[in-house]
């Protein structure tokens, strides 16, 4: 049973943690877990997704042909984003962070402490994403030795 902390779970903030993504495991390193909050069919997808200690997804990129895109909103914990060619961010509750259509990016949980972020995908034409490679160990812990 999940241990319960002043009514909410222990792990993915007032949300909860949700069930395990296994629909997109393999594009992950390490265990994530998703918890859908919106009906897509309905509205704008909103999910809650938490990170073990040291997980994060493959590079990726939001598509679409106008709109698109994806809105982080951090909840518990603290995380890392980082787009191709930039230093990383470091992220903690109540960041949010605007990911527009194209850029090629990465997020995930530091390797001491889980994280959980909403993540909002932003209406647009023709939208997808592309999995990408792995972001590899040596990338990874070099943040968490310089930062």
């Amino acid at each position: 049973m999940e241990k319960q902390t002043a009514g909410r779970e222990e792990h993915g903030g007032f949300f909860g943690r949700g069930e395990p993504n296994t629909a997109f495991a393999q594009y992950f390193i390490g265990n994530s877990y998703l918890k859908p909050l919106t009906d897509p069919k309905k509205t704008v997808f909103i999910a809650n997704v938490t990170f073990e200690p040291g997980c994060r997804n493959n590079w990726h990129i939001h598509h679409a042909k106008s709109g698109g895109g994806q809105l982080l909103l951090c909840v518990e914990g603290e995380g890392w984003y980082q787009e191709e060619g930039k230093e990383a961010r470091s992220l903690k509750p109540g960041d949010v962070v605007t990911i527009p259509a194209g850029v090629k990016h990465w997020h995930g949980a530091k390797a001491n402490g889980w994280f959980s972020h909403l993540a909002v995908e932003c209406p647009g034409e023709d939208t997808f994403n592309e999995w990408l490679e792995p972001v590899t160990d040596e990338i990874y812990h070099k943040l968490e030795t310089e930062k």
